[in-house]
């Protein structure tokens, strides 16, 4: 069994009844996403439980209703194909649902050297749109997303940045900085 103490709870991408045919043994198998980390894992359910995606359940220590155990984590390679088309639309609604969580990332993050800020990391956030969040943030803390639209001028929809750079994460195993996945 994998101790992952990071991840609390698990949101599922794909059900596969038998597991999945490579498997040695044949048990319930849920492929899904950590809510914290955005950790793959594949985990096994209890019996006669049935799971859809987008099912969210408890993964942390204790008492899992729903989950016997975690079976490993996975590479988004092996995800199934059901699992990828949904992934984004479950990443996306982890991060409305934990939006000040991530206004937070605007409000804090800090250089990585010299030459690089963090905030440049999410897709379509260059030098001309760091400086304006710089700026404002000095000024007060941005307390949404649509804050940051309306503070900073021409800026893509920050929602949709947060989303992309944790795909890119989740996608590419090799990403040299990891800002949200684990």
């Amino acid at each position: 069994m994998i101790n992952l103490v990071k991840e609390e709870y698990l949101i599922a991408l794909d059900f596969l009844p038998m597991g999945k045919a490579t498997d040695k043994k044949s048990e319930p198998t849920v492929q899904g996403i950590g809510e914290n980390y955005f950790s793959l894992l594949e985990v096994v359910v209890k019996k006669n439980v049935q799971v859809k995606p987008k099912d969210r359940f408890y993964i942390g220590p204790g008492k899992r209703d729903v989950v016997d155990y975690i079976k490993r984590r996975i590479s988004y390679e092996e995800l199934t194909s059901l699992a990828k088309d949904i992934l984004e639309e479950v990443v996306t609604e982890i991060v409305s649902k934990n939006e000040s969580r991530f206004v937070a990332f605007f409000n804090n993050a800090g250089p990585l050297s010299p030459r690089m800020h963090s905030l440049e990391l999410l897709p379509g956030l260059g030098k001309k749109h760091l400086f304006s969040i710089l700026q404002e943030r000095k000024k007060k803390p941005f307390e949404s997303f649509e804050d940051i639209k309306k503070r900073v001028e021409m800026l893509p929809d920050p929602k949709k940045m947060i989303v992309k750079r944790i795909l890119q994460e989740i996608r590419n195993k090799e990403e040299r900085h990891r800002i949200f996945v684990a």
